[in-house]
């Protein structure tokens, strides 16, 4: 299994690329080296693939660097399934991945972020969440989206850590990760990863016409966290 990211920034033309495009790129070279696993492609949409466990982590980082700009957010699409077709641009390759992915990020509405696997009892579960969390993140201030882009990334620092890296009082990081919802945010997180890691292990392997992924798994196992 593999999961691919597919989003679009919202008001990009309200801002220079310069101010967002060096924030998508540095998140998304965590992916590995592009363009065969992350790509930008129309000007302000993305493409990018990982491991599974590791989707929503990157939606949400995704996120929070591109709040940091006060009159921008991102639409993402999450879809996990095999890949038929891997092509020499990511743009290129295919599979049920690739088309949950575009499926889910078709669907966006109301809602800024979905996510479309092979387990749909799964996928309904998980739609409530992100229906909650997407609540609360859409409305994060630059600020607010910088603190939790720094927890993230930083999840064993200390706040007392993180107030000195940022250069803010413990307090000022302290109300800014309540208000932000980051402790609910990181609950969901941790169910995520535990029951699509659970998910993926049951499933059958991948087999027929679909690739051996052992090649790319290589190329997807960057470190998410600190």
């Amino acid at each position: 299994m593999i999961a691919v990211l597919t989003g679009d920034i919202i008001q990009s033309k309200r801002t220079a690329p310069n101010q967002w495009l060096p924030i998508l790129k540095q998140e998304l070279q965590r992916c590995g080296d592009g363009p065969e696993t992350w790509e930008i492609f129309r000007g302000d949409s993305f493409q990018c693939m990982l491991q599974p466990k590791d989707a929503l982590f990157m939606a949400i980082l995704i996120k929070a660097g591109i709040k940091q700009i006060s009159v921008l957010d991102i639409r993402i699409g999450i879809g996990i399934g095999d890949v038929s077709y891997k092509g020499e641009r990511i743009t290129e390759s295919n599979g049920s991945a690739f088309v949950n992915s575009g499926t889910s990020f078709d669907t966006l509405k109301k809602s800024t972020l979905d996510v479309k696997t092979p387990w749909p009892d799964f996928d309904k579960t998980l739609k409530v969440m992100l229906c909650l969390a997407t609540h609360i993140m859409d409305s994060w201030s630059p600020s607010e989206a910088l603190v939790v882009s720094w927890r993230l990334k930083n999840p064993k620092h200390s706040q007392k850590a993180l107030a000195q890296e940022l250069r803010k009082s413990q307090s000022t990081i302290s109300e800014a990760l309540k208000r932000a919802g980051y402790d609910e945010i990181q609950l969901m997180l941790d169910y995520y990863r535990e029951r699509i890691g659970e998910l993926c292990q049951s499933s059958s392997p991948i087999t027929g016409k679909s690739i051996i992924l052992d090649d790319l798994f290589c190329k997807l196992t960057v470190p998410f966290y600190n």
